[in-house]
């Protein structure tokens, strides 16, 4: 892997030193002053050579900045002996992953060997409360030193960095979690931790709560205690006795409810399908991300508490020895019946040439086709290489590779399905990760045709796999999560459950873990399918239901799809889809059921490339009523507030395709008049326009952008909700029918689709 530097013709040991005080535990989010100071070696620094002081690209510490003392983030740099200095900053003036650069040009005069540069970060001298470090935990935070001292600009890195730890901060929080479905009697744990106000696993708990248990659970401890040390905290042993439904609340010793899990179904069948919940996507410090590979794994199993995880480094920097690691790490950690990992890594091609992929394998071993080899030294196996999707797709058919699965995914590039798919391998698209919301990828899929289900991951970069949230930089997201419908938790039934699309994909968060089922019933029998027809021999089923993946022949008859959910959350609404159209909107209240309360929600995306961040900071004002209450809906970066001030709000926001927005409520229900005012769209009507349906305002772009102003009750309590509604089948064409959940606090769901079509499949067995 390359270390952010060209070779090294000079030896490390006349490169000089760095230090940096103070060192030591510092805890995320805080903020900090620190001193680097480097000594020079035995070239000194000759006059235009120069010094790069460099951050990895994740990190989302305050960025480092000369013009403002009394900001965040100022720097002062000095030489000992009075060398002239040109200093500036940029978040990208490196090779990736060390982007953001702090560069330190000697312009006048030169360094002698033992000659000091002093960089002071965060100084506080003019006013600056310092450095703002970053959000999230690295045990080797790194201040990496890069020296050019013979001016040639080939900046070679010092043999030893400066650095410190970053560590979680006290708790702000408790979260619970427990298994969404599993069968009676079948025993499971409850898993329970702290985080900080960033969302770290907090090693500083010291309460002891009490467990109240609802529904068919049994087998849980009258009390726990978390201690200072651990940073999560299991309880084995719980149990469903019976079928239904149930959660657990902890509550400390004032009655106050602190923690709710997540609901569990228990289900009578012995045979049935169950819940297993999986991030299959994201990347540790030997890529782009944070901390190690081991790391990576361990946090996803231990602190985020998911089922299964794969690990998704960008190939171009992956080199052999890195990828034979990875392979030994996914092979260590997989444990069938406990935590399941995949081999894997991130096809990461330019967007022109199909943009980015995941590739899993279901075995160690196999061989890593990369989009280049930009960041690795070493071709020797270059002519493994594919170029583009297409190639790759081709690669892995050729070399009778047919059991490869893979994702299309938006992150800094795009896959551009359009250019590049091929069902036998690329089984799903991913509709939500920390980068946002990507619906626009789904109706890529429903308009070319394609078969494909939905899944939601993180693409976490700051080394919390399965509970990744954005912190403090561009990321607007939390990470999202998929609930795999399968008999085991085993590799070959997490394969299997890709391949035939049996998932539902969340946006993740404290309340991403919700019950959600869809099945299609039809008035004539069907033939339903795991793989798809049109792609080779497949075999089919006669059956009147299919469930979130199927793909079904219906030659005649109509069609009517059930679904129920049930969350931690009130259910807000569900879409009901056949492909890009909504066919139907369901709530759990009326009209008749609306109150005082107005929620205004704004969602949006620029474009679909890496800047696409849309800011929505702005103001709300209410004239002729009055604001009794506001709270803010899916402001998940901490950066973001909303701030109220008698009749009127002012917030800052960010969206990726995701959405962000308030709650008020209102002393009158319908007088006034509501006006808000963003940076891209204004909103202005009568507080009597606001019902149930809403008043929305978009704005012209390649993706939508809108907001919205609707009415909900004063309080909606529905945790459980189900419908049924009748599905106009298309008579060409693939019909894709699946639902979209809105939760009250901003978590969304999408079911993978059920194909129904008309047209007989041309292949079947």
């Amino acid at each position: 892997m390359h270390n952010g530097a060209l070779r090294a013709p000079i030896a490390a040991e006349d490169l000089g030193t760095a230090t940096v005080t103070p060192s030591g535990d510092f805890v995320a989010g805080s903020y900090a002053t620190f001193t680097l100071t480097y000594t020079a070696g035995r070239f000194g620094i000759d006059d235009t050579g120069s010094l790069r002081i460099v951050f990895r690209f994740a990190t989302d510490q305050t960025n480092l900045q000369l013009t403002d003392p009394e900001a965040p983030g100022y720097v002062t740099v000095r030489a000992s002996n009075g060398a002239v200095l040109d200093v500036t900053f940029s978040p990208k003036a490196n090779i990736r992953p060390w982007d953001r650069t702090l560069w330190i040009k000697v312009v006048r005069g030169y360094l002698s060997e033992g000659d000091n540069i002093t960089v002071v970060m965060g100084n506080t001298e003019g006013g600056s409360p310092g450095l703002r470090l970053q959000t999230f935990c690295e045990d080797t935070f790194e201040f990496r030193v890069l020296a050019d001292p013979i001016a040639t600009f080939n900046f070679q890195p010092l043999p030893e960095q400066p650095t410190i730890r970053i560590v979680s901060g006290t708790p702000e929080r408790v979260i619970a979690v427990i298994p969404t479905m599993r069968r009676v009697g079948e025993t499971f744990a409850l898993k329970v931790k702290g985080e900080d106000l960033w969302g770290n696993p907090s090693d500083r708990c010291d309460a002891t709560l009490a467990l109240r248990v609802h529904g068919p659970v049994s087998g849980a401890p009258a009390r726990i205690a978390m201690t200072p040390g651990p940073r999560a905290f299991e309880i084995p042993g719980l149990s469903g006795g019976e079928p239904g439904e149930g959660f657990v609340e902890l509550v400390d010793d004032g009655g106050t409810v602190v923690a709710r899990t997540n609901p569990i179904q228990i289900v009578a069948s012995e045979t049935a399908d169950i819940h297993f919940w999986a991030d299959l996507h994201g990347q540790s410090e030997e890529t782009v991300g944070t901390n190690s590979a081991h790391d990576y794994f361990a946090f996803a199993r231990d602190l985020a508490f998911v089922d299964a995880c794969a690990h998704q480094g960008n190939d171009f920097q992956m080199d052999e020895g890195f990828w034979s690691f990875l392979n030994n790490v996914t092979e260590r950690f997989n444990e069938p019946h406990r935590y399941v990992t995949l081999p894997g890594y991130e096809w990461s091609g330019n967007t022109a040439l199909g943009g980015d992929r995941n590739v899993f394998f279901p075995v160690e071993g196999r061989t890593i086709r990369r989009s280049s080899h930009a960041l690795i030294e070493d071709l020797s196996d270059a002519d493994t290489d594919c170029f583009t999707a297409a190639d790759l797709f081709a690669a892995f058919d050729n070399a009778g590779e047919h059991d490869v699965l893979c994702f299309a995914h938006c992150g800094g590039r795009y896959a551009d399905i359009k250019l590049a798919h091929d069902g036998r391998f690329e089984k799903s698209v991913e509709v939500h990760s920390s980068w946002g919301t990507f619906e626009w990828l789904v109706n890529d899929a429903f308009d070319m045709g394609y078969r494909a289900g939905i899944v939601a991951n993180s693409d976490g970069h700051k080394g919390r796999p399965g509970a990744s949230y954005p912190g403090a930089g561009l990321f607007g997201a939390i990470g999202g999560l998929t609930c795999y419908v399968m008999p085991e938790l085993t590799r070959p039934a997490l394969t299997e459950a890709i391949r035939r699309r049996r998932h539902y994909a969340t946006t993740g968060g404290p309340t991403g873990r919700m019950i959600v089922d869809a099945t299609l019933r039809f008035e004539s029998e069907g033939t339903v399918f795991g793989d798809d027809p049109r792609l080779g021999a497949a075999s089919g089923l006669p059956s009147t239901t299919a469930m979130m993946g199927d793909i079904v022949y219906l030659p005649q008859g109509g069609a009517e799809l059930s679904f129920e959910l049930s969350a931690a959350s009130p259910v807000e609404r569900v879409d009901v889809f056949n492909g890009r159209s909504c066919v139907s909107t369901f709530r759990p209240f009326d009209e008749a059921g609306l109150g005082r309360r107005i929620r205004v929600l704004w969602e949006g995306a620029l474009y679909r490339g890496r800047a696409r961040q849309i800011v929505w900071d702005g103001t709300a004002t209410v004239d002729g009523n009055r604001i009794l209450e506001a709270r803010p809906i899916a402001f998940m970066n901490k950066d973001k507030t909303l701030d109220v001030n008698e009749n009127t709000l002012s917030w800052r926001s960010i969206t990726t395709g995701n959405q962000s927005g308030f709650d008020i409520l209102l002393e009158e229900a319908s007088e006034g008049h509501l006006r808000v005012s963003t940076k891209e769209i204004d909103l202005e009507c009568a507080i009597s326009d606001i019902s149930l349906q809403g008043v929305e305002v978009s704005a012209p772009g390649e993706l939508p952008r809108w907001i919205r102003a609707s009415r909900l009750p004063d309080t909606n309590t529905a945790l459980s909700f189900a419908a049924t509604c009748r599905i106009d089948l298309k008579e060409h064409g693939d019909n894709p029918v699946f639902v979209r959940v809105a939760l009250e606090d901003g978590t969304r769901a999408w079911t993978s689709p059920i194909y129904v079509t008309r047209e007989t499949p041309p292949r079947t067995t």
